[in-house]
């Protein structure tokens, strides 16, 4: 039966707009126009908007509904949204009326938007990544939507003390969101610890009986995702956690009130913080219980929508789609096993049949360590039942391994569930891959590494199970709202069709031997960088020249990502202007932002040594108007949005086959930055598109890291022994040239690069490194050659748009389609 379309009743013209900001400060801030404050304005503004995304969104569920739709739904541990209220006004076309009516009002917008705290529901690429996806599937009118936690306090808020980071509390929703909407309506409860006794039913059927498990209370708070010009609103689902109510009560009335405020608080932590550590036990147990919360609370909230919408069960991937982002939410393949075969009863081959055609999997790293286990015994703690499905669920799939490969106890080892060695563990990647229909890698190179490196024999068992889908950005947020002024370019120059389809910015490549249009793109760079100086000067107090190259290196800091690289040619540049008068080939200001995991000492260890380079340089007359480093902290989605605008230089420098994709690397591109980088994840796609001469490769292959890994014969010292500058910057680190008051602070980080076990082989690629960044340098002093090589990355991103990413997801794994307004 076909639902009654609702019907959008708010205006977006500016007389309507601007009664209703008036409204929402009045009744809803409960205060008057003329005392509302610039943080007033916004709130009202970003209600006026919601007011009208909900319509559109109940508008948008009716019109999936009497299509019969097939839906996707997005299960990932974290989302990097970034700001809100731009993005918003930029996807409903309100941006140049509403900065119009504000300074009517005498308010600046930007300053107001700039009020905004960027939502702490996310860490780095794999969030972003996830919000991306979210901002695509919206703006292709496709029925998908994403679940999460909602994160009191998120990751972490990073300060820089005496170079040191330090780790604050990030409680972003100090002033609420209001762009939220509060589900309690809909709140689900899902149980967990307790036991299992064995039971059968009167046919003698096994019959576990899950007894004595504790309440948990998930609340959903909606987040309305608008596509571009409006039409189509899904949602991101946070699910906030709760004590049970009638648990709390219970032992309330028995008089025991600290421990009723005791499992409040216990229960609360769920969603408290993003990440807990896994350093001791309670936050390894946390940390599993998120996973579990999130998935148990997202298919409770699922298979109620499917309940109430269709029939039979046996129908489910008919009509949903889960895709696993990453192996956090992994244990969505057992919840949905127990919910079949217990709840449902129904028999288990069928059960595990709808199972694998609802799931699919996106590994997004080669890192073991990234790759989760849980012991059994905490598993069984936690969630006996769900250890029972998995030990059976690993039975059987090893039961068909030894029919398929008999007398094969490695690859039973290899390939089972159970990590037997060093006590027994659940490989989670393991279960997603084996409880899954689709596994996708997210770059070409990776998807082949994932195939050949991290699981060959499920490849080699079920090869059309794997496949490519390579990462990708949406413009509207990391062009039209990040850079408006290249977007208008853009829009003068090709028309705005590159806002859904960044193919068409291609149309700006005729024009890069144009004078005049090599102008206006690089005084458009130009206008960023002086903006970027200005927060820079603000901010730490630091002068940078607009007039140097800005080379940025801006991401989640981790020795793979090979910040340390970058310092060792920065000190290179360094001792060539201090000891021996060499001027650079063009004046460089190294800008540097990302955040350490708490707990990871070595990344933290190169923030500081970041810090303790920047001093010497900054400091040391000889480099004024040559040489300037900088790190700005707190690296989030707004901050990302002032620097890479502004970059001229992008670094993408892992060792070659450890990063899975890279997405800060699209998004430097895509604004008109040139990539030095190592054949890696999306790097060697990207220098596909490009073109060689407009990208600066360098170091090893693949190939070759494999080679010395396999062989065992990467020898660092006989490098240093035989290549002068290498020798030059380690003795001048080791020394503690750049560490005066503790001389041997960084001796570790030499003897770490010397050691023949230096997995990240930075001294290999060395030569090669400094060699390439003095050709970039050389061709930054010749305007014209830059500014064309600069315009040519940026007309050649179209592959990189998620626009794309999602219509291949949509097409090949998930077998969903648009549904778009009649």
């Amino acid at each position: 039966m076909a639902h009654s379309p609702f019907e959008p009743l708010k205006k977006n013209d500016r007389e309507s707009l601007k009664s209703d900001i008036r409204d929402h400060i009045l009744y809803s801030l409960s205060k008057e126009f003329e005392s509302a404050s610039e943080r007033d304005l916004g709130r009202a503004l970003s209600l006026a908007l919601r007011d009208r995304l909900v319509e559109r969104m109940l508008e948008t569920r009716d019109r999936y509904r009497n299509a019969k739709a097939k839906r996707m739904y997005y299960f990932s541990i974290e989302y990097l949204l970034g700001r809100c209220l731009g993005n918003n006004l930029c996807n409903m076309e309100l941006l140049p009326m509403c900065e119009d009516m504000f300074r009517e009002l005498g308010f600046d917008l930007d300053e107001v938007r700039d009020s905004e705290r960027d939502p702490a529901l996310g860490n780095g690429g794999l969030g972003r990544l996830a919000a991306c996806f979210l901002d695509s599937l919206a703006t292709l009118d496709m029925p998908g939507c994403g679940y999460g936690i909602h994160y009191e306090f998120g990751l972490f808020r990073q300060d820089i003390r005496n170079g040191y980071q330090y780790e604050l509390p990030d409680y972003w929703m100090a002033e609420g969101m209001p762009l939220q909407i509060a589900r309690p309506d809909q709140a689900v409860m899902i149980p967990i610890y307790g036991r299992v006794e064995a039971d059968y039913d009167a046919e003698g059927n096994y019959l576990p009986m899950w007894l004595d498990w504790q309440d948990l209370l998930g609340v959903p708070y909606d987040i309305p995702i608008v596509g571009y010009k409006g039409r189509t609103v899904n949602y991101l689902r946070l699910f906030s956690a709760q004590a049970s109510r009638n648990f709390d009560m219970e032992i309330f009335n028995q008089g025991d009130y600290v421990k009723a405020v005791q499992q409040k608080i216990e229960s609360e932590m769920v969603s408290k913080v993003l990440y807990p550590t896994e350093s001791v036990a309670f936050g390894k147990e946390l940390r599993l219980v998120q996973e579990y919360f999130l998935v148990a609370c997202s298919l409770r909230d699922i298979t109620r929508r499917y309940s109430g919408l269709n029939g039979s069960f046996e129908e489910f991937p008919d009509y949903v789609s889960i895709q696993l982002n990453d192996t956090h939410p992994a244990l969505t393949v057992v919840e949905l096993m127990r919910f079949l075969v217990d709840e449902k009863r129904m028999e288990w081959e069928k059960a595990w049949e709808i199972t694998r055609a609802t799931c699919s999997y996106t590994n997004h790293t080669l890192l073991p360590e990234a790759l989760e286990v849980w012991s059994v015994d905490l598993l069984g703690k936690v969630l006996p039942r769900h250890l029972q499905i998995i030990l059976e669920i690993n039975s059987r799939f090893l039961s068909d391994v030894g029919h398929r490969w008999p007398g094969d106890p490695g690859r039973m080892r290899r390939m089972s569930l159970i990590e037997e060695s060093g006590g027994k563990k659940v490989r989670m990647a393991n279960l997603a891959v084996v409880g899954s229909h689709s596994v996708n890698g997210v770059s070409e190179l990776h998807s082949d590494l994932v195939q050949r490196r991290l699981f060959p024999d499920f490849a080699e068992m079920d090869p059309d199970k794997f496949n490519n889908k390579t990462n990708g950005v949406t413009p509207r947020r990391w062009v039209l709202k990040a850079n408006p002024d290249l977007a208008e370019l853009l829009t003068e120059t090709v028309g705005k069709g590159w806002i859904t389809d960044f193919e068409q910015a291609r149309g700006i490549e005729e024009h890069c031997d144009d004078p005049v249009f090599r102008e206006r793109f690089m005084a458009v760079k130009r206008a960023n960088k002086e903006y970027l100086a200005g927060y820079i000067k603000n901010s730490l107090d630091i002068d940078v020249s607009p007039d140097s190259m800005f080379d940025v290196h801006a991401k989640r800091i981790h020795e793979y990502k090979r910040q340390l690289l970058n310092i060792l040619h920065i000190i290179r540049l360094y001792l060539n202007i201090a000891d021996h008068g060499n001027l650079p080939l063009a004046p460089r200001v190294f800008i540097f932002s990302g955040k350490a995991a708490p707990g990871y000492w070595e990344a933290k260890q190169i923030i500081k040594l970041i810090h303790s380079v920047a001093e010497v340089v900054n400091k040391d007359p000889l480099t004024k108007d040559l040489l300037r480093v900088v790190f700005l902290r707190d690296y989030r989605v707004s901050l990302a949005e002032r620097i890479i605008p502004a970059c001229d230089l992008s670094e993408q420098i892992s060792t070659a086959g450890t990063e899975a994709s890279g997405t800060g690397n699209m998004k430097f591109a895509m604004n008109g930055s040139l990539t030095i980088g190592t054949l890696d994840g999306a790097n060697v796609e990207m220098l596909e598109q490009i073109g060689a001469e407009n990208f600066y490769i360098f170091g090893m292959r693949v190939e070759e890291v494999e080679g010395y890994l396999v062989r065992r014969n990467y020898y660092p010292k006989e490098i240093y022994n035989s290549c002068d500058e290498v020798r030059e910057v380690l003795d001048a680190l080791g020394s503690g040239r750049f560490s005066p008051d503790k001389p041997e602070r960084f001796r570790w980080i030499v003897n770490k690069l010397l050691s023949d076990n230096e997995q990240y082989m930075h001294l290999a690629d060395f030569r090669s490194y400094i060699d390439t960044q003095a050709r970039a340098g050389a061709d930054f002093n010749d305007t014209g050659v830059w500014a064309r090589k600069a315009i040519l990355n940026t007309a050649r991103m179209g592959r990189f748009s998620t626009d794309r990413t999602m219509r291949e997801y949509a097409g090949d794994i998930w077998n969903i389609r648009s549904v778009p307004e009649k």
